[in-house]
């Protein structure tokens, strides 16, 4: 019980870690081998720092824990909107002025039905796992396509980003490597610790993934969002969040079902799915909505202490009533 509470609190600070040496190292060779800024905040960072989510669910659906690789998914994007964009909204307001974000929250607002869709029935099969990654694989093509077409604002404050975080590209190698892999024995440190400590106090290990792995595996984002909002990287730090929620439900979803298709608690549609989709649309209204001047859109401080008292709102819903 003590190892196991130790393997969690150690294998979450090395998870976050090797996952920022990782996503820098990979930022900076991409960048070394000529990708443009904007496909690097698109893909690489945006996508990378789901990276955490992915290693996680993909060894605890191979060990049989499918319930603590969907509710870490799951867990991370209700996370990421309600505590990573509702503490960073707080500390500044974030202005949104990418087109191409204006673009991808509608498809993150379709993939989130495409999700409802694929846990409505209580199972995700394997057909299910691979229509999740035929999907992902569509929209990782058209945000390529979107990188190549030209610069955005979001491409700008990249560019700016990356320029802080220069380095040989031996290092930035070595730094690839070695952060993928810490974060796999990182991760896999995590889901021993976290199935133990569920079956100690008798509870899923859903509830386990909504809460400790999902609020630890979002620390990389909350990081990423803090730094890009005090350095006035707004559509970095809102950018960082929709890709990485993209991946979540599709790649990391899709990837968990394809090594195990798994069940899915009747609690997951009518309160994890519920509360993350309300969340994904209440971003797509506080952000984009239409503004009688040509004004770029904006989370201000009330929006964001919304997010965040509603998301603490769900973590004691699920604490207090969510075992199963």
């Amino acid at each position: 019980m003590l190892l196991a509470g130790v393997a969690i609190v150690f294998g979450l600070a090395l998870l976050i870690w090797s996952a920022d040496r990782f996503i820098e190292g990979a930022a900076v060779t991409a960048r070394h081998f000529g990708m443009s800024p904007l496909l690097i905040g698109m893909l690489i960072i945006g996508f990378g720092t789901s990276a955490p989510e992915m290693v996680v669910s993909a060894f605890a659906a191979a060990q049989g824990n499918p319930g603590l690789a969907l509710g870490n998914a799951f867990g991370s994007n209700t996370a990421n909107i309600g505590m990573v964009l509702g503490i960073t909204a707080l500390i500044a307001p974030i202005t949104v002025q990418s087109n191409i974000l204006r673009r991808e929250m509608p498809i993150l607002i379709a993939v989130t039905l495409l999700a409802g869709w694929v846990v409505y029935d209580g199972f995700v099969s394997g057909w299910n796992a691979l229509i999740l990654l035929a999907v992902f694989f569509t929209v990782m093509g058209w945000s390529i396509k979107q990188g190549l077409n030209g610069e955005d604002a979001l491409g700008l404050e990249t560019e700016a980003d990356l320029s802080t975080h220069d380095m040989p590209i031996a290092r930035a190698v070595m730094w690839l490597f070695v952060g993928l892999f810490l974060l796999i024995a990182s991760s896999r440190m995590l889901v021993w610790g976290a199935v133990d400590i569920a079956e100690a106090f008798g509870v899923s290990d859903l509830v386990i993934g909504l809460t400790i792995v999902a609020i630890g595996t979002s620390l990389p984002e909350l990081a990423s969002a803090i730094a890009a909002i005090r350095k006035n990287e707004h559509d970095l730090a809102l950018g960082n969040i929709i890709g990485s929620n993209l991946f979540n439900t599709l790649a990391v979803v899709g990837i968990a079902g394809a090594i195990h298709p798994f069940a899915v608690a009747p609690e997951v549609l009518t309160r994890d799915y519920l509360v993350m989709g309300l969340l994904t649309l209440a971003v797509l209204v506080f952000a984009f909505r239409v503004k009688k001047a040509k004004r770029p859109g904006r989370i201000n401080r009330l929006e964001g202490g919304v997010l965040l008292v509603a998301y603490v709102g769900y973590l004691a819903w699920v604490v207090f009533n969510g075992a199963g």
